[in-house]
């Protein structure tokens, strides 16, 4: 006694393109394993300007400022 009720088919769809989708990226990684491993040097080459830019706040951004927002400990008020 099996119930037909369109959740149950929409579902089985969305399962069964689940799993297509699973064994198609397995077997693509599988095969182009090799072609993704040649590239990694050059992207970290590439990554290492935008970790720069943003481990110094972008450009302009002057070590030794005297902005308020740069100290680690803003003055404390005078009484």
């Amino acid at each position: 006694m099996t119930s037909n009720s369109p959740g149950t088919g929409r579902a089985f769809r969305l399962l069964a393109l689940a799993a297509f989708a699973a064994g198609l990226a397995y077997l693509l990684i599988g095969e182009h394993r090799v072609h993704l491993l040649g590239w990694a040097p050059f992207l970290l080459l590439l990554l290492c300007p935008l970790l720069h830019m943003g481990m110094h706040g972008g450009h302009g951004a002057a070590h030794g400022s005297d902005h308020p927002g740069d100290r680690a400990h803003p003055p404390a008020p005078e009484a």
